[in-house]
């Protein structure tokens, strides 16, 4: 077994002058991770997703809809979002964000 390591976030995912790049940067059995990179502007209209989920600002900010909550994430904030609650995402500047797929637990609400 041996450790993955990404050395430099930023490099795997370049900010697009206009538009919004996603790259599965690791996936196993267990989770996946996705790299967000979106220009000014961009969003994630309103989705919900089948599995919990948490994303993470590596640079910039995002305005977040989650529900009927609005917050502004930035650099350091976590947010964990429980399957199928709807959430918007919304770039306020170029912004980078990790958004990791959590697996379900065998026999709990959310799912198998």
């Amino acid at each position: 077994m041996t450790a993955t390591v990404i050395d430099d976030l930023t490099a795997e995912l370049p900010i697009p002058e206009d538009g919004t790049l996603s790259r599965v940067l690791y996936r196993d059995e267990r989770l996946r991770l996705v790299g967000f990179a979106f220009a000014a502007g961009q969003e994630l209209t309103e989705h919900t997703s089948p599995l919990p989920v948490v994303i993470q600002v590596v640079q910039g900010r995002l305005h977040l809809v989650l529900g009927e909550e609005k917050r502004v994430a930035t650099p350091g904030s976590w947010v964990h979002l429980p399957s199928r609650l709807p959430h918007t995402v919304r770039a306020i500047e170029p912004t980078i964000m990790l958004l990791t797929v959590l697996p379900t637990v065998s026999g709990s609400p959310d799912g198998v």
